[in-house]
């Protein structure tokens, strides 16, 4: 069994301004990096065997700003938030929207959340052989929680795609 951690990147510009970025390398803004830091405070006596994070920068420098180099930080581009395409950087309420009628059907000129949680499904597989009885921290995105309520508690993608995110500090998973 993996015991993963799994918390929300700091907020962004594009969270700020009410934007969903999906592959847009969008930098965390000064309150993304106040949390952040509150991440690695939350954690300062919890001992991780590595921090997972997506390439892209609100979630690796969260791991950074969090951790600094406490941990092995690993970037991996499975843990990506879901591909807009034409949609990104769109208002969230127009793309909140849009991700129900996306499961299946990829977003134009963008992935599915069928095709985000095969990634997550590869990216978990992975973990199961190299960390098996160890515990890691995943700092993702919502596509990156999707997987995981998905794929270890069995929630169908409809209802998590229709369901309003609520922050909080960390979230448990048991990979068996």
């Amino acid at each position: 069994m993996v015991t993963i951690i799994f918390e929300a990147h700091g907020t962004t510009f594009d969270n700020e301004a009410k934007l969903s970025s999906g592959y847009n390398d969008v930098a965390l803004s000064p309150l993304g990096i106040t949390q952040s830091k509150e991440m690695g405070g939350r954690y300062k006596d919890t001992m991780f065997d590595a921090i997972f994070c997506s390439d892209l920068q609100r979630s690796y420098k969260s791991a950074e700003l969090a951790f600094g180099t406490k941990f092995p930080i690993i970037q991996d581009a499975r843990l990506r938030e879901c591909n807009y395409g034409d949609f990104t950087q769109n208002p969230s309420h127009i793309v909140d929207v849009e991700k129900p009628k996306r499961i299946t059907t990829p977003f134009p000129n963008g992935e599915s959340y069928a095709q985000t949680t095969e990634r997550m499904r590869s990216f978990l597989n992975d973990l199961k052989k190299n960390y098996n009885n160890k515990k890691v921290m995943i700092i993702g995105h919502r596509a990156t929680q999707y997987g995981l309520n998905n794929i270890i508690k069995g929630i169908p993608l409809e209802v998590l795609t229709s369901s309003h995110f609520t922050w909080q500090p960390g979230w448990t998973y048991e990979l068996k």
